[in-house]
């Protein structure tokens, strides 16, 4: 077993304008090693501009004045150093290369223009042929479009912190609400200031689709802007009525259902092309955890690893390079590192502290285990119905209150350790006032005083429709097609996939189940982001957990060692 690549070369950089299939010219910046010989090749793709992605300036953790989130192609000089030619691309469009951006994950975007710059890369002087996608969150995306789009000369790829495999359920609409991250994403608005590299080349891909259907285009944007979920916020109201502020967003808030939109642009879609080496990364909790586990378990026969680690870590991306050079010194330099000898799948656990290894994911010893909604709200392992009077909240629009309002059940102290691996559900019965609410649940340690819960969850009750036969091991489906309103005063099952988690609750621990309907930015101190869209009606919420409606939580446990 041999050692990685030792930092040995000085760093030259150098920009050049790649033709594309169709002409247009796409814009990279290579550093490469200032050394006689050919090397193999890096790509690292993205919307935010290829000359901010080289800050030397000390990574910056969340929350801190000048982190800036889309710093996070990672360290071009790290890889340089040890005899890889980095190469950072602007997007169509975007930055400083030429043609039009229209839309999120277009289809040059969805691997067309990478396949490109990566066979061009593959015949310079300096390459030895071999290539490898880098990058993570958006630059992950892209390094799975690249790949599904199936370059002669990509060896191995490295997605981690995946964004928006399935772009509705995993990017823009989880649980069919609304996150309105992109807001930021894209305009450079805390944690992102940068945002995208914009150009006044970026178009909508809905207004170019109905280019030549002015009156169902503009029936789509009334519609749009009579949503009283969408109204209440004036920034998301002035976009519809503007959207060259943010195309990309206006796109999402015309699409607010499943469908083609959303299925073109999923990479997911096409996971089964990838014939590469694959190393799958990310946190726990965040939106990157799910795509993590649904691009894990979808990738074909191919090599793979999948690691996971507590959080995002900070900015500039400087986290794990040496971890991530083994796995490209073992496939595009032939460096036996070890990578590959050790288990597939390693992941961190919080509360323990303590990093832990599985040959997949879910782990496989993993078993549901129920906490069931009590009486007095309680969590118990068994359930009781001496008391059937339903739990009950009332929560206030945001324009009256920044106080959310929920209901939580808690469990006694644990009498041992208890480690949870895995994506939590729950499963409760429910009845509301009006016509639609969106559902958040949240499961943390009791008393703990975290600003971020261990595992949470959303999803719009007009959209609670099962899809059975999609289920997966890791993930159960709903139907995000078609809105079904409940009666208000009616009452039905709610099935809520949670993201995952790694925790071990410790003896004496309690844990805490929060069921509520809204995300209040106050709640993150300094982190003052509105992630997901919030209902505009005062709404009486009732939970049900009696002997024809019983409620429950079901943790993902994975059994004492």
């Amino acid at each position: 077993m041999g050692n990685a690549s030792e930092p040995k070369y000085k760093t030259i950089k150098e920009t050049f304008m790649v033709p594309s299939r169709d002409g247009v010219g796409l814009a990279v910046d290579v550093y490469r090693p200032d050394a006689e010989g050919q090397f193999p090749a890096l790509l690292a793709q993205s919307p935010y501009g290829k000359d901010a992605q080289a800050f030397e300036s000390p990574p910056q953790p969340f929350g801190k004045s000048i982190f800036e989130a889309s710093v996070e192609s990672g360290d071009p000089y790290f890889y340089a150093k040890r005899g890889y030619a980095y190469a950072i691309a602007d997007f169509r469009g975007l930055g400083d290369s030429e043609g039009y951006h229209d839309g999120m994950m277009n289809a040059h975007e969805r691997g067309e223009d990478g396949y490109d710059i990566c066979e061009w890369l593959a015949a310079q002087p300096w390459c030895d042929g071999g290539v490898g996608g880098a990058g993570i969150c958006y630059f992950a995306n892209a390094q799975l479009q690249l790949a599904a789009a199936a370059p002669p000369h990509l060896k191995c790829i490295a997605p981690w912190e995946i964004y928006g495999d399935d772009l509705y359920k995993h990017g823009q609409y989880e649980g069919g609400v609304l996150n309105i991250f992109l807001y930021g994403l894209y305009t450079g608005t805390y944690p992102a200031r940068c945002g995208y590299a914009v150009t006044d080349r970026v178009r909508s891909a809905m207004q170019l689709d109905y280019a030549d259907k002015p009156e169902a285009f503009e029936k789509l944007v009334q519609g749009a802007m009579a949503d009283p979920d969408l109204r209440q916020y004036p920034y998301l109201f002035h976009l519809l009525k503007y959207p060259t502020k943010n195309p990309v967003l206006f796109d999402f808030m015309l699409n607010p259902l499943d469908g083609p939109y959303y299925r073109e642009r999923s990479v997911i879609e096409r996971i089964k092309n990838i014939k590469v080496p694959t190393y799958v990364g990310g946190p726990f909790f965040s939106f990157f955890s799910e795509p993590q586990i649904n691009v894990w378990n979808r990738l074909p026969d191919v090599p793979k690893k999948l690691r996971f680690y507590t959080d995002m870590g900070t900015r500039p991306w400087k986290g794990d390079h040496d971890e991530l050079l083994r796995w490209y010194d073992y496939w595009l330099k032939g460096i036996d590192t070890g990578i590959m000898d050790e288990e597939p799948v390693r992941y961190h656990v919080t509360g323990l502290e303590k990093w832990r290894t599985a040959k997949e994911f879910p782990i496989e010893n993993m078993e549901y285990t129920p906490f069931y909604l009590n009486s007095l709200q309680s969590l118990g392992t068994g359930p009781d119905f001496f008391n059937d009077e339903p739990d009950s909240f009332v929560q206030a629009p945001l324009f009256v209150t920044e106080d959310r309002a929920y209901v939580r059940y808690v469990s006694p102290p644990l009498s041992e350790n208890l480690q949870c691996t895995g994506a939590p559900r729950v499963k409760f019965w429910a009845s509301i006032d009006q016509k639609d609410t969106t559902w958040r649940v949240n499961v943390r340690v009791f008393g703990s005083g975290d600003i971020y819960p261990l595992a949470q969850g959303w999803l719009k009750a007009s959209l609670r429709k099962r899809d059975y036969d999609r289920d997966v091991p890791w993930e159960i489906e709903h139907d995000y097609t078609k809105f079904d309103n409940p009666e208000p005063g009616g009452i039905y099952e709610y099935e809520i996939q949670m993201r995952p988690m790694s925790h071990m609750f410790k003896a004496g621990d309690r844990i805490q189940l929060e069921i509520s309907n809204i995300d209040i930015p106050i709640e993150f101190e300094t982190y003052d982001i509105m992630w997901h869209v919030c209902p505009a009606t005062t709404t009486l919420h009732k939970i049900y957990r009696d002997g024809d409606h019983p409620s429950v939580l079901l943790l993902p446990v994975i059994p004492a060692e």
